[in-house]
């Protein structure tokens, strides 16, 4: 044994080593937004073990401003990781979009192994290895290898317009099978399992994995982690903040402080929301609460129970203003601690800007018709709250004098709940376009939309607010600069289409299509679905359709004569 530990230190001693032959000069192409912690291991028990130096990192390319992800996350590993049962290559930031967690087997895992060999992602002796883990993911050497497994042009890749998020991994035994499992996933199966990681493996699990790498600055939605950087923690913390670095080009540094953390609509149902954490069991007898200060309001939330060591988030739902303006919102806690008191919300006016009168004299020489744009959305959530209940003491039998009476105790559940948004989008010609064939007009007439969809949430509406805002836009104006908002209808099952049209005769809902626009084409409308707010965030949708141009309205005019 004292042999194997010796090992392991010279071991770790030459992966420092070998960082430090990366060229200085590299080690500026990136800005790591890393820290690290953990403690000592222990040992597993049974048929659960990990061996020191398996880990490893899965490196996701995201979009700098909005998080979506940009390419295929890829694992990187020193060893040779072998057959694995694993959960695919998801990132954490699709797992909090409510990407599933799948069970593979361990035939199709793929992963690369560096030439320059990484650093020890993990600690196996309670020393944190951040400082190396940062040197190399910030490395040209490390940045060049990433661009290269996706496909994406080093050059392009550093603009700025790109971060990565880094995930330690760990490869390890569990009852029987080894498993390929990042923070996150170990989390999110410690919870379907019912604790069974926690139970034989938490050194790993829930304190060295998680712990390996987590934030010093909130970026992208994920908090700073402030919690305790060498003792265990619950799979509530670890889902929300743990297990993540954010590698940054050409200095695109989210400061923790910014200008605004939430922006909403004006006139809307909103939701907004913290993450409470405690270091200590809080019950029926001693429960937390939250007071959120909106404006010239307040909103308590009481009887917040969460065992110790977790946390869960707390929010509100309330109404923004009808104007535009800045909201200060502060959150007084009893019980419970929070990295975000004071938070600014930004209440926006959507900006509509309807198109002009259409002309049947306008053209448009050079006119190409552009493709559909392609933007961030939202479609699922996941977020939950603790409960508890008392579990009342044992008592002996009168016979068994010798037996101890068991306390009682508070035990806790974690309700699960989610919300999904879909959509679908029908575009046809008005009813009064004279000559219109099923989805085939002739251009100049008028277009009539309607688009569909439901929220289905197994949350009670104090959860969630529904879909309110649908904004389309148009290819005769690129998809830019002029959109029209649409009128909504229903509930849970919404419905939205254009208001009448104030250059209709006949006060139509309907949008006109330039009579310049190219035969044998699809007019496409583009529709953004916005505003269904619940506590894990806004869910939104993207839907589009087409009808086909074929002539235009003067051919309708046309009268043959002799």
């Amino acid at each position: 044994m004292q042999a194997k530990k010796k090992f392991f230190r010279l071991l770790n001693i030459l992966c420092a080593a070998l960082v430090l032959l990366i060229p200085c000069s590299a080690l500026a192409t990136g800005d790591g937004n890393m820290d690290g912690g953990g403690g000592g291991m222990g040992s597993g028990s049974g048929a659960s073990w990990w061996d020191p130096g398996e880990d490893g990192v899965r490196v996701t390319v995201v979009d700098a401003g909005t998080g979506e992800v940009r390419a295929a996350p890829q694992d990187f590993s020193n060893i040779s990781v072998g057959s694995v049962l694993h959960f695919g290559k998801v990132s954490k930031i699709s797992y909090r979009s409510g990407t599933p967690l799948t069970l593979r087997s361990g035939s199709d895992y793929h992963y690369r192994t560096p030439a320059t060999r990484m650093p020890a992602i993990v600690s196996s002796g309670g020393s944190s290895n951040i400082e190396a883990i940062k040197r190399y993911w910030c490395s040209e050497y490390a940045v060049k290898m990433v661009a290269d497994a996706v496909g994406i042009p080093y050059a392009t890749l550093i603009c700025g317009d790109y971060k990565l998020l880094v995930e330690p991994m760990a490869y390890f035994h569990f009852r029987g099978n080894k498993y390929a499992m990042t923070a996150t996933e170990a989390a999110l199966y410690d919870q379907k399992s019912d604790g069974k990681l926690w139970n034989d493996m938490n050194a790993l699990t829930h304190k060295n994995l998680p712990l390996a790498i987590f934030l010093e600055y909130g970026d992208l939605g994920f908090p700073a982690w402030t919690g305790s950087r060498t003792e265990r923690t619950g799979n509530a913390n670890i889902i929300s903040a743990l297990g993540i670095g954010i590698v940054k080009f050409q200095e695109q540094r989210v400061e923790v402080d910014e200008p605004a953390d939430f922006e909403y609509r004006v006139d809307t149902d909103v939701v907004t929301s913290i993450t409470l954490r405690s270091g200590s069991d809080l019950t029926p007898d001693n429960p937390a609460s939250v007071t959120f200060h909106i404006g010239d309001r307040s909103y308590r939330v009481g009887n917040i129970v969460i065992p110790a060591g977790d946390s869960q988030v707390v929010w509100v739902k309330w109404h923004t203003p009808s104007t535009p303006q800045t909201v200060s919102i502060r959150a007084d806690v009893t019980r419970g601690t929070t990295s975000q008191t004071y938070i600014t919300a930004r209440v926006v006016d959507l900006g509509e800007n309807p198109p002009p009168d259409p002309k049947a004299t306008d053209t448009n020489p050079g006119y190409s018709v552009p493709g559909i744009p392609s933007q961030p959305q939202r479609t699922s959530a996941s977020w939950g709250v603790w409960s508890c209940y008392w579990v009342p003491p044992v008592y002996p039998e009168e016979d068994e004098e010798d037996e101890e009476i068991i306390p009682g105790y508070w035990a806790y559940r974690y309700h699960w709940y989610s919300a999904g948004i879909s959509g679908h989008m029908t575009l046809s010609p008005d009813d009064i376009v004279p000559t219109a064939v099923g989805k085939t007009m002739k251009s100049g007439y008028g277009v009539k939309i309607n688009v569909s969809g439901s929220l289905n949430t197994s949350a009670p509406s104090s959860h969630y607010s529904m879909a309110q805002t649908a904004i389309s836009s148009f290819p005769e104006f690129r998809y830019q600069t002029y959109n029209r908002l649409l009128q909504r209808s229903g509930g849970l099952n919404f419905s939205f289409g254009f208001r009448p049209n104030e250059y209709s005769t006949y006060h139509r809902g309907v949008h006109f299509t330039p009579v310049w626009f190219p035969d044998h084409s699809r007019y496409t409308v583009y529709t953004r679905v916005w505003d269904a707010w619940t506590p894990a965030g806004m869910l939104s949708v993207n839907v589009s359709d087409y009808v086909n141009i074929q002539g235009n309205l003067y051919d309708d005019w046309y009268s043959a004569r002799e």
